[in-house]
């Protein structure tokens, strides 16, 4: 049997447009080994999910696979098949069956009117050949290895504690079997709206091995989670893999979940693998530009820098008149760009918090309560849910305060509520000495000139019928700040160029640009009427690392300039402590701790910081050197 599982060479990808073929992926060669993970690092725009569903045969219109081969050997070994040749009938006997692919996105993965139940059983019988209650024990079975049913050994003790609780009689083995099935099928009856996402996320891993892959490929299966979640989803796909000997594609932007999960790594950029090898070796010596600013452009975790190094301080990227790209590459190694960056010593960050506290705050929140009403079939209230719950703090001038938690905390409802976009239940928002909670409404329209926020999604926060100059212009028009249309253009392209973008893009749409330029569109528009005070709320999570750095430079920056108060709000503690002064740390509507960003860090006192802080993955050698260890891989 062949060591090897599947091995691309030479492979093209191109999308035809009405201008010119656009190379998405070109002419890359890499091989998986049976029960390794390979780790496709690069950020957005790269070529990393495009090679993934080119081996899949799932490249959507217009693009098209132009040359190379795609050798698959299986489970069974023998002789490869090329996957790019194979007829459609028999590509789809490989794809969700020996090859099977988890993506991004679960919710969009799932269907929202069918149960869990149904669609997975509906995956286990278009590939076995399975009566349905056979498809449905394969079912549980798949669910109880990816940990979202308990095994029938815990679930028969559950239910023999629920009938010792709830009778007097000693349950029969005959009622202790009903039951646990009972239990069974009320959660394949779920519906994909009832789980989280991580546990929609695990529904998609159970449904991807159900058919016994020789080959998973895992397309940023993590990217939209929690810290906590994600760390969860890594330790199961690793189990998976060495308890099934089975291989992982693992696609990711950042190379400190790389660090968690892969044995070999090939990092992309623009189409082409730039650098490729054993995990170790990328990480204890990165040879090209790119990877060295992957590397460094995380904040680190034993480092409190002023800027965080990003990859243009390794290399300078231009495109010559034909469109060919040119990179240059800079006399800098990893050292060297951290040192640039400028450490913070303890004694300037407390010297710092000091001085800020010596102010009268400029927000202070007092027992701030938001209640959501539960209602019954016919409308009525049954019981409230307590979504923030007596929230006490104050955030000083020109501070940052970090606001972290898992989804579902309270984070979000929290900054809508100081925003008065929510209507807290009882308590005082008390904004530079104005209680936001008792104002009318005109004085609240006032108000909102100086407080504002900045969403996670910036083309769901951008008008896509209004070009960016418009949508940069309209709250200055609507405050009439400035009153002229001359000035308030002379603003916009001002901000622009703040935020790094330019006056070219005045009179350009939102889908004309990438994630990270639709992020400092954003941020422009924050600052046109030049706000006190911004909420950030998970304002860069959904950004590649490269251009997070970017993002969170340009904060520091601006609040420096403009002596502006952030409430940062995420659930990354590592992008918290480089930006933070202090960081609040929430769990179910609460407050868990806070304190100065180093020592929450550094000395967190609950048990829920700790885990979160645990969670982190941090890509160091010492953890690669571990995990490696516990695979029997000697590192050097």
């Amino acid at each position: 049997m062949s060591d090897t599982v599947l091995h691309v060479k030479d492979l093209e990808v191109q999308f035809l447009t009405d201008a010119k073929p656009i190379r998405a992926v070109d002419r890359i060669s890499f091989e998986i080994k049976r029960g390794q993970t390979l780790g496709i690092v690069g950020e957005s725009g790269s070529g990393k999910s495009v090679t993934a569903l080119s081996v899949m045969r799932l490249v959507p219109p217009p693009g098209q696979v132009t040359r190379g081969e795609s050798l698959f050997w299986g489970a069974e070994g023998g002789q490869p098949v090329d996957l790019l040749q194979l007829p459609n009938r028999q590509m789809e006997d490989y794809r969700g069956g020996e090859i099977s692919m988890i993506f991004q996105e679960p919710m969009s993965s799932l269907n929202p009117v069918y149960t869990i139940g149904f669609q997975l059983v509906e995956a286990i019988q278009l590939h076995k050949r399975l009566t349905r209650a056979e498809a449905e024990r394969e079912a549980i079975a798949r669910l109880q290895e990816v940990r979202l049913l308990p095994d029938d050994t815990e679930l028969r003790q559950r239910v023999v504690d629920e009938f010792h609780q709830t009778s007097a009689a000693p349950p029969g083995d005959r009622d202790i079997e009903r039951q646990i099935n009972r239990q069974k099928m009320a959660f394949l009856n779920r519906y994909p709206h009832e789980l989280s996402g991580g546990q929609m996320q695990r529904v998609m891993i159970a449904m991807a091995i159900a058919c016994d892959p020789a080959l998973l490929i895992a397309d940023e299966p993590t990217t939209a989670l929690d810290v906590t979640v994600q760390a969860t989803i890594l330790d199961l796909l690793r189990d998976l893999r060495d308890r099934r000997g089975m291989s992982i594609m693992f696609i990711t932007h950042d190379l400190g979940i790389i660090a968690e999960i892969a044995d070999y790594v090939a990092v992309m950029y623009q189409g082409k693998i730039v650098e490729a090898g054993p995990v170790w070796q990328i990480f204890s010596a990165p040879q090209h530009p790119y990877t060295k600013g992957l590397l460094t452009c995380r904040p680190q975790p034993n480092r409190r820098l002023r800027r965080l190094p990003t990859v243009s301080d390794f290399m300078q990227v231009s495109t010559t008149p034909t469109g060919e790209l040119v990179i240059e590459q800079r006399e800098t190694d990893v050292e060297q760009a951290l040192k640039l960056a400028e450490e913070v010593s303890d004694s300037d960050l407390e010297q710092r918090l000091s001085s800020l506290q010596k102010q009268q705050p400029l927000l202070s929140v007092r027992d701030l309560q938001v209640a959501f009403p539960i209602r019954g079939i016919f409308g009525q209230t049954r019981r409230y849910l307590l979504a923030v719950n007596g929230v006490t703090f104050d955030v000083y001038p020109g501070e940052t305060l970090g606001l972290v938690g898992e989804s579902g905390c309270g984070k979000s409802t929290l900054a809508r509520a100081i925003l008065h976009l929510i209507k807290p239940s009882s308590g005082q928002v008390i904004f530079d000495g104005d209680d936001v909670t008792a104002l009318p409404q005109d004085q609240l329209r006032l108000l909102r000139r100086e407080m504002q926020i900045i969403f996670q999604n910036p083309f769901g926060a951008l008008d896509p019928r209004m070009s960016v100059g418009a949508a940069i212009m309209e709250p200055m028009r609507i405050h009439r700040q400035p009153n002229q249309r001359r000035e308030q253009r002379d603003r916009a392209v001002y901000l622009l160029e703040r935020v790094g973008l330019g006056a070219d893009a005045l009179n350009r749409y939102p889908h004309e640009f990438s994630g990270g330029q639709r992020q400092r569109i954003c941020i422009a528009r924050s600052l046109a009427l030049n706000p006190k005070f911004i909420i950030c709320d998970e304002s860069v999570s959904a950004l590649d690392v490269s251009v997070q750095a970017q993002v969170l430079n340009l904060l520091k920056e601006l609040q420096g300039e403009f002596n502006l108060t952030y409430i940062f709000i995420s659930h990354d503690l590592s992008v918290v402590k480089f930006m933070s002064d202090r960081i609040m740390v929430m769990n179910r509507g609460a407050i868990e701790e806070i304190g100065p960003s180093e020592q929450i860090y550094r000395q967190p006192q609950k048990a829920y910081t700790q885990q979160l802080i645990a969670a982190i993955p941090v890509g160091s050698l010492d953890r690669i050197r571990e995990r490696q260890a516990q695979r029997g891989i000697s590192v050097h």
